[in-house]
């Protein structure tokens, strides 16, 4: 007989760990003890050794689908002679390496059960069991136990409790475990807060008005949706109209997937995505369906996600339609959590009000994704991925990173890992800048630690610099593009050397211009921009990213010269008055308010507007986006050639637009579509990435920052990077956007000290 101590280290708190040990040590005949501890879980289990290999064989092989099983840790210790196996209560004492688990989607055994009208939580909205349901939304400190999450107000029945202590219930230490006769309930509210219905009568009211056109918020796990019927034209346009959001496409939640599947093209892999655990939402391609046409305007692409929590269940049920269900918040502001909060924010927007009261502990908007190149590229972490910490090597624990301004996100350097926080949105308004503050306070106190430096970026205006100058901690700033390619790296467990192509809209260079097409070599004994975009200038500056027309007319001017000017042939020439161009030549010629760029999502905005697709964008990379879409059907035009300059010895060479400009010009005298314009340009694009990546002698290539969000440059780029013999690196579960500067500023810092600098 030997008696052995385990530790297991992962996502092993909150997806039905403890009683799937419990079964495993029972049926093995085993004898000790398992328990939550900040550690991870820590098992004790007393038997013979053939036994006690099969079940530490077991920890790993055959835990639950939602754990993962990071470290296991064993030694020997004295046999105590215990009779039997139990759950203990868990313990504080211990460095914490646990992962807080992230919110499930709900499990087919819980939705069996909540359609079921013979069991007791028939139609219950907030059904859940070890497999699923709240976690991080809900936790307010580990380890992971009801006393430990806002569930703590709501004392356990007699019937629920019951299940929550039977080993052989699948509600065995389900922390959310509540029923209709212990737990949250429904209500509907009236935009003054008056009640209009409560439980189940309440959610069928609110399906009542959304099919007679009303708009509701709905509160959800992670915070409030403004919810609509999506084929309603007129509701859509005056949610629009309410939201202050013009154009941005709206997501769509359908009941079921065969309904997806009317409305769009489905691929194994986009179905797998769509049903994992995390229900994010998934760019899908539309293929016809009753959506109304302002949902996602002028867009192949469709935002398409399944019901997620059992009030969306039970709303859909009831509706049997498609919802659009959009972020409870006015555009630029933080989703919306609170009942009263909602009251006092939505009430301008939502006629109806259908919440609860079990506490948001903290707003967790829906994550976002696509398939790229056959994977998973996320585009927003938020709900169902976050907090999961990336394992960055050489990075030591402490280190706190404050992210970009835009697609904000926080991370903490910690022994399991650099925590990334959830998806906090740009830092535009005062309350975002106020959430974001919120959320760096949580990340941290939930690790239980103390951040000894904080890293920020190195542009003096944005929102996380002066936050980070404001902590009285140390302070380190990592440059925008290096940021961007050290995430890359460190999501696929990768360090320096690597070749980075970060392509996005903006960040700031040390040279003090801005850059957005860069080519950084990253290496142990630094970094160093060894190509770059050719510079053009930016009339007006910040508006140029809200006006592709400028953009192109600063790529013209740089071309041309005042020539450019008598170009009103040109759809971004001509969108200026005559008294606006004259304005504009006098920015350009004097360099005033017309900031120097090497961004290549300037550059894409910029033949947009040429291509007659878009002069004026009303969110972040419309623009670009379409021109993406637009080269559907183009597959197979030649490249527009984009030479690579000679440079000076320790120059950075440049990659020169000007060719690929003056083709494109004199295809659209031709009377070429913007479908050509566009896909000459991203295979362009994309053997000037390999040809750089070859004279840079670097074989793995990472290739981050907004752009490669667009499906078509990335896979165009993946395939001339891979036919050069070339190692191309992407991101999958880090968006390569601004969402992952935390990871990538708390990554460089760690590499950085690890050198002793």
């Amino acid at each position: 007989m030997k008696r052995l101590r385990i530790r297991v280290e992962g996502a092993v708190q909150g997806v039905g760990f403890r009683p799937f040990v419990h079964r495993r040590a029972e049926s093995l005949g085993l004898t000790g003890f398992v328990r939550n501890s900040p550690e991870g879980v820590v098992v004790e289990a007393e038997g013979e050794g053939e036994r006690l290999a099969a079940f530490l064989a077991a920890l790993s092989e055959e835990a639950p689908p939602n754990a993962a099983v990071r470290a296991i840790e064993t030694r020997e210790v004295a046999t105590c002679g215990d009779t039997r196996f139990i759950v203990r209560e868990s313990t504080t004492r211990g460095t914490r390496m646990a992962e807080v688990p992230p919110d499930l989607a709900t499990c087919a055994e819980c939705l069996r059960e909540l359609f079921d009208p013979a069991d007791r939580r028939h139609l219950y909205p907030f059904i859940n069991c070890t497999q699923c349901g709240p976690r991080f939304s809900i936790i307010e400190d580990m380890p992971y136990d009801r006393a430990r999450t806002s569930m703590r107000r709501f004392p356990m029945c007699a019937a629920c409790g019951a299940e929550y202590g039977d080993p052989s219930n699948r509600r065995f230490h389900a922390e959310p475990n509540a029923c209709r006769e212990c737990g949250p309930s429904l209500a509907l509210w009236r935009g003054d807060g008056s009640v209009l219905a409560r439980a189940h009568e309440a959610l069928l009211a609110a399906a009542a008005a959304i099919r007679e056109g009303c708009i509701v918020a709905v509160k959800g796990i992670g915070g409030f949706h403004l919810v609509a019927d999506a084929a309603n034209e007129g509701t859509i346009a005056a949610l629009r109209r309410r939201k202050r959001r013009p154009e941005k496409p709206f997501a769509v939640m359908f009941p079921t997937l065969p309904g997806v599947a009317q409305c769009c093209r489905l691929s194994p892999g986009e179905v797998a995505l769509l049903t994992q655990p995390a229900h994010s939402i998934v760019l899908l391609r539309r293929q016809g369906g009753h959506i109304a046409p302002s949902v996602a305007p002028n867009n192949p692409w469709l935002g398409v996600f399944l019901p997620y929590a059992p009030v969306h269940h039970l709303l859909l049920s009831a509706l049997q339609m498609p919802i659009v269900a959009t972020s409870g918040n006015m555009s630029d502001e933080p989703i919306v959590t609170d009942e009263a909060e909602a009251l006092a924010q939505l009430a301008g927007i939502a006629e109806l009000f259908l919440v609860h009261d079990r506490p948001i502990v903290r707003p967790i908007d829906d994550s976002v994704a696509r398939i790229v190149c056959g994977r998973e590229l996320v585009l927003r972490r938020a709900r169902g991925y976050a907090p999961a910490p990336v394992r960055a090597p050489g990075v030591a624990p402490g280190i706190l990173a404050l992210g970009g301004h835009f697609k904000a996100t926080v991370a903490f350097s910690t022994a399991k890992g650099v925590v990334l926080s959830q998806h906090l949105g740009d830092l535009e308004t005062a309350a975002a800048r106020a959430a974001h503050q919120r959320a760096t306070l949580d990340t941290v106190q939930l690790e239980a630690a103390r951040p000894r430096l904080v890293v920020r970026d190195l542009h003096p205006d944005y929102a996380t610099s002066r936050a980070a100058d404001k902590l009285g901690l140390p302070v380190a700033s990592v440059q925008h593009h290096v940021a961007h390619v050290a995430a890359c790296l460190a999501e696929h467990g990768l360090r320096p050397p690597a070749l980075g192509v970060a392509w996005d809209g903006t960040g700031f260079g040390p040279d003090g211009t801005i850059w957005g097409g860069e080519f950084l070599h990253l290496d142990g004994a630094g970094w160093r921009r060894i190509a770059h975009l050719r510079r053009f200038r930016l009339p007006g500056g910040d508006a140029a990213a809200r006006e592709p027309r400028r953009a192109a007319l600063g790529l013209l001017y740089e071309a041309f010269g005042d020539d450019a000017f008598a170009m009103t042939d040109l759809p971004p020439v001509a969108a200026f008055s005559g008294a606006e161009r004259e304005v504009l030549r006098g920015m350009l010629a004097r360099g005033a308010n017309a900031p120097v760029a090497s961004s290549m999502g300037r550059l894409f905005d910029a033949f947009a507007a040429l291509a007659a697709l878009r002069q004026r964008a009303s969110y972040e990379g419309q623009a670009a986006a379409e021109l993406e879409w637009a080269g559907d059907g183009y597959d197979g035009a030649p490249p527009y050639v984009l030479p690579l300059s000679d440079a000076p010895q320790g120059a950075a060479m440049v990659v020169d637009w000007q060719p690929a400009l003056e083709a494109a010009l004199e295809d659209l005298r031709a009377g070429a579509a913007a479908g050509r314009i566009s896909a000459r340009l991203h295979a362009g694009l994309a053997a000037a990435i390999a040809a750089v990546a070859v004279a840079a002698g670097e074989r793995r290539v990472a290739l981050t920052g907004g752009c490669f969000q667009n499906a078509r440059l990335t896979a165009m780029t993946v395939a001339a990077l891979t036919a050069a013999g070339l190692e191309p690196i992407w991101h999958r579960r880090v968006p390569p956007n601004d969402g992952g500067i935390a990871l990538g500023q708390a990554a460089w810092q760690g590499w950085a000290e690890e050198k002793g600098e």
